[in-house]
């Protein structure tokens, strides 16, 4: 058992798109927290040590012949449960109470009714607006809960069982839209399961050295890095713990931001002390991506030739056995390795779901339990300096994931010009910095013009950023309409091949925060 894991939270995932939301609140009051397959049995459930039990949402109804469930002797257990949502419902049914569909649901805000005198509710108002999102509600309660929350609509929103320390919430606590609801999962963590806050960035850095050098024993240590904060961060974590046993090596792809390969170099020579070995791998890299259009495959195709290159490239310095990589959290959610069999695969990150059967490497990987911003934080202890900590994230994959469709060598520097001149206004007007990424996309769609008096058929370019925590949500940032007409111009009139610029107002979800 991990030492800072001994604090854990066990959240069930039911396939609900708040899950891993859950596990982010929990982490920012300085607890760690887990998902984990609802088909978990209490034993391995155990094994984990955990303070207390989640269960989440998820878009089922009880009553329905493939609803998923749990391992009831977990209901049994000397542990603290919360159950949310569907949670709810899966505790009342399996208690003896009753839940049904009424035809009638709470979607959004709803104003709700708090009983006072409980635990769960404490430094809380009698009355508080709450997130609803669901269509069943509990129409009778099981013998020995009580309910200390009701909505407007009369629908219980909240029930306890003091006995067994059992609490069961209708609205989503999580949910930033429930005003109260960092209150009450407070109150949850460290009232009713009596957590400690050890979750830090500095007790992480000390777990996780310890863990690599016992994992990598004497061996060598094979660092991918790109140039962006997670490779960063995890190149600077394994150099800490062994030394000059960690090569970091960057593979050039050719599908780079412009001149950063030489940045990237000098960033981790010169302000970090990390040597790093550059290859220029872009002429494989875009043989093989030619004619390939689909998303999805050129992320494993990307993925594949990363780990071929590193084969033959670890070779050539020695005998290595493990390959560091900069993998996040929010990369294995998206792969669709998830803790539900309901996940989806949203698009698959070439260092998880593009990663061939084969892999000769035993993978480090110190950064997958983290979100974004908890890899700043961890940056942040390591000593790098704002500047790297807080650049933008940048996609393994590249470019090749922001030309859609077929990537070029020619396409590719056409984006990499519009990125650069992107990036250059947004740093010179302040608003970088109010971005927590921005970028932009070479859309395989040409459009008419008139430049000089003459009609042009060129490329279209899309300008993309946008505002989030931890990247599983983000809203578009509402860019001032000067700075966006400066870029405009600036592409338009500086890049040949482009005569239109246009600005995504999307936010995720619906959309991904790329576009690929």
């Amino acid at each position: 058992m991990d030492q800072l894991k001994k604090e854990a939270i066990i959240i069930l995932d039911f396939g609900s798109q708040y899950t891993q939301l859950i596990a982010r609140r929990i982490r920012e009051f300085n607890v760690y927290s887990e998902v984990v397959s609802p088909e978990i049995d209490l034993k391995s459930i155990k094994e984990k040590n955990p303070r207390a039990i989640i269960l989440s949402g998820g878009p089922s109804s009880v009553f329905s012949d493939d609803a998923p469930d749990f391992d009831k002797n977990i209901l049994n257990a000397d542990i603290p449960i919360l159950g949310i949502c569907y949670g709810l419902h899966l505790l009342v049914h399996h208690n003896g109470g009753a839940v049904n569909s009424t035809g009638k649901g709470e979607y959004g805000f709803a104003e709700v009714d708090f009983t006072k005198g409980n635990t769960i509710t404490d430094q809380m108002s009698d009355t508080s607006n709450v997130w609803m999102s669901h269509m069943d509600q509990v129409t009778k309660v099981p013998d020995g809960w009580q309910v200390i929350a009701t909505s407007a609509n009369g629908v219980v929103a909240g029930l306890i069982n003091r006995k067994q320390n059992k609490i069961a919430t209708q609205f989503h606590p999580e949910v930033s839209h429930t005003e109260e609801g960092g209150q009450l999962l407070k109150n949850f963590i460290f009232k009713i399961a009596k957590c400690e806050k050890n979750w830090t960035p500095s007790n992480f850095i000390q777990e996780q050295v310890k863990k690599i050098k016992e994992k990598s024993g004497d061996e060598n240590i094979l660092v991918g890095v790109s140039g962006g904060v997670d490779s960063t961060v995890m190149a600077c974590l394994i150099n800490k713990s062994v030394g000059n046993k960690c090569t970091a090596v960057l593979i050039d792809h050719g599908l780079l931001r412009k001149a950063e390969a030489k940045n990237c170099v000098n960033a981790l020579k010169n302000g970090l002390g990390i040597d790093v070995h550059l290859f220029d791998e872009s002429k494989l890299f875009f043989s093989r991506l030619k004619g390939v259009i689909d998303p999805e495959q050129k992320r494993k195709i990307i993925g594949d030739q990363f780990i071929k290159s590193f084969d033959r490239i670890a070779a050539e310095f020695g005998n290595y056995k493990f390959l560091g990589q900069g993998t996040l959290y929010p990369d294995i959610i998206e792969s669709g390795v998830s803790a539900s069999k309901s996940a989806h695969v949203i698009k698959s990150h070439h260092n998880v779901g593009g990663l061939p059967d084969d892999l000769e490497f035993g993978l480090i990987e110190p950064l997958k339990d983290l979100f974004k911003d908890e890899v700043r934080a961890v940056g942040k202890q390591l000593g790098i300096s704002n500047e790297l900590i807080f650049r933008h994230p940048f996609p393994g994959p590249g470019l090749g994931v922001r030309v859609i469709g077929e990537v070029t060598k020619d396409r590719v520097s056409i984006l990499q010009e519009a990125d650069h001149i992107y990036m250059e206004v947004l740093k010179k007007t302040g608003e970088y910095d109010n971005i927590w990424q921005a970028f932009a996309v070479l859309v395989p769609v040409k459009t008419v013009g008139v430049m000089g008096d003459q009609r042009t058929y060129e490329n279209l370019v899309a300008l993309r950023a946008v505002t989030s925590v931890d990247g599983m949500t983000a809203d578009w940032y509402k860019m001032p309409s000067d700075v966006l007409s400066e870029i405009s111009s600036n592409i338009v009139n500086n890049i040949k091949g482009v005569n239109r610029v246009v600005y995504d107002v999307t936010s995720k979800p619906p959309g991904t925060i790329e576009w690929e």
